[in-house]
């Protein structure tokens, strides 16, 4: 799908995949409205992207604000992309190591945001791309984000590998159901890439994350997640799939 001109929408755009994501549309001269948080530095990043890059505040699992960002994009151009990247990980056991039972608020918290959040903004998203006019033999390509903690989850990470499992079994339905509408549907599940939330972590274990990987033996850099990101809005055979993005990592129990 040609995007030039148009609009997108990327979820959690404001930093990691998400900001690299915005770039690479902005690259492509696509108007992006990035939906973050408050307190993020969406706004502050807009302003160094250039008039292309747009940000909206708001919970992608809150449909009002969703709607909003949808307004913005729309008022821009048609919109024909979206890029979810909205998420957040955290630790859960099944039984905690003092013998109490996991935290169930925890628990539903993260799968609301994580599994709920991505239905929230798919489904807003491709009813706005469903009332356009189509462009050859499409009207829109929804991307959403997953993880190789969807088959490999790690041991606390029960409610994000729960979400991520869930976007992964989403993609193929959501794909077949929006058929009819013209609308394309792909996930990408990323390994251990340099974000933000890694950043956090000491050079200990960012090395020992990377020597796991097989090859390239490093890293992901959020700008191979955003290439991928483009090469799916451009070829039109690619529905309804989760692309693992990882090196070719499986990920152990630790």
């Amino acid at each position: 799908m040609d995007i030039t001109g148009t609009s997108a929408l990327v979820t959690g755009g404001a930093s990691g995949l998400g900001l690299a994501t915005v770039r690479a549309l902005v690259d492509r001269r696509v108007n992006v409205v990035m939906l973050d948080l408050d307190g993020s530095s969406g706004a502050e990043k807009c302003e160094e992207l250039g008039p292309l890059a747009h940000f909206s505040q708001g919970d992608v699992t809150d449909p009002i604000s969703v709607g909003a960002a949808l307004d913005n994009a729309q008022a821009l151009g048609p919109i024909r992309a979206l890029v979810h990247c909205a998420g957040k990980g955290g630790t859960v056991r099944v039984v905690e190591r003092d013998g109490s039972p996991g935290s169930l608020e925890t628990y539903e918290s993260l799968v609301r945001l994580n599994l709920v959040g991505t239905f929230n903004v798919l489904s807003l998203s491709a009813a706005r791309m469903a009332e356009q006019e189509p462009v050859g033999e499409e009207r829109g390509v929804c991307i959403l984000t997953a993880s190789v903690a969807a088959w490999e989850g790690q041991i606390g990470q029960i409610p994000y590998a729960s979400a991520k499992a869930g976007v992964v079994g989403m993609t193929i339905v959501a794909a077949r159901d929006l058929a009819r509408r013209l609308i394309r549907v792909c996930t990408i599940a990323p390994g251990v890439f340099d974000t933000p939330i890694l950043a956090r972590y000491s050079d200990e274990i960012r090395s020992g994350l990377a020597a796991q990987i097989p090859h390239p033996s490093r890293l992901g850099h959020p700008d191979e997640y955003a290439s991928l990101a483009l090469h799916i809005l451009d070829n039109p055979m690619l529905n309804g799939e989760t692309i693992r993005l990882d090196g070719a990592i499986r990920m152990g129990a630790k």
